[in-house]
């Protein structure tokens, strides 16, 4: 209640203001179409939502969490079950673009695809492996949706065909992303070779 003091160890936890992710993200010619297709759906639907940055877009392999400050115990775990992932570099193809119906409000409008992600869907579960090994398992769920966003609006627009987007994904990112301030920063990097 207003005016109430609080109790010293009982007060609200600060919040957060930086999430983890593991991510792909896809080279400079892949990101530039991802944002063309992203331009011309936009104005195709009469969607209102600023479509992300290139610099933005990317495949989200595991979210590790917000947290206010950065936890450094949890980025060496993320580090350890990264560095324990053996591929090979794979393509990834997106050829449908959809609105997520998470939310009636706000709701992102993506890139999906099916078979063009079947290499991408065994890399995310074998990093999901390394992740539980190395005391992170909370965070590798088995439900994936391997997708791009591209905006975000609050029409919900049907699942459509688009013209592929592929590229050769050859390494995943642990980012750090400031929570409200759009910025995405690459904390490690790690090269897929066999």
């Amino acid at each position: 209640m207003p005016g109430q003091s609080s109790l010293p160890g009982f007060d609200d936890a600060p919040a957060p203001t930086d999430r983890l992710f593991f991510a792909l993200f896809p080279d400079v010619d892949a990101a530039e179409r991802i944002s063309q297709c992203a331009r011309q759906l936009r104005a195709e639907h009469g969607l209102h939502g600023t479509p992300l940055k290139t610099e933005r877009f990317h495949i989200t392999l595991h979210h590790l969490g917000d947290y206010a400050g950065l936890p450094q115990g949890v980025i060496a775990m993320a580090s350890q079950a990264a560095a324990a992932v053996r591929a090979a570099p794979f393509s990834v193809t997106f050829d449908r673009a959809a609105s997520f119906s998470s939310s009636p409000r706000n709701r992102p409008f993506v890139l999906r695809g099916d078979a063009g992600l079947t290499e991408l869907m065994v890399f995310q579960r074998a990093l999901g492996v390394e992740l539980t090994k190395a005391g992170l398992g909370r965070w590798a769920k088995p439900a994936y949706t391997p997708h791009v966003t591209l905006l975000y609006d609050d029409r919900a627009v049907a699942e459509q065909a688009v013209d592929p987007i592929t590229w050769t994904a050859g390494e995943f990112v642990l980012v750090h992303s400031l929570i409200g301030q759009t910025l995405h920063v690459p904390l490690a990097r790690w090269p897929l070779q066999r």
